[in-house]
């Protein structure tokens, strides 16, 4: 979803919202890659999109228009 939204829009989205479950994945598959790539990882940031941790709104990334797309 982030790179075809950065390749349609040309901006980055304004956010993510998360459920509490999908974070806890998206942190334990970040210290996967970290493995390979020495980079740090910000919780609260993706790539410079922040991140928010929500289980009433959960799973989906806010375009830079503002529309929500659903992460699936």
């Amino acid at each position: 979803m982030f790179s075809e939204h950065l390749r349609a829009a040309r901006a980055y989205p304004e956010k993510f919202i998360l459920s509490t479950v999908l974070h806890r994945q998206y942190l334990r598959d970040w210290v996967l890659m970290r493995q390979m790539v020495t980079t740090r990882i910000d919780p609260t940031n993706h790539m410079g999109v922040p991140i928010e941790i929500s289980d009433i709104t959960s799973n989906i990334m806010v375009a830079s228009n503002g529309t929500e797309v659903a992460l699936t």
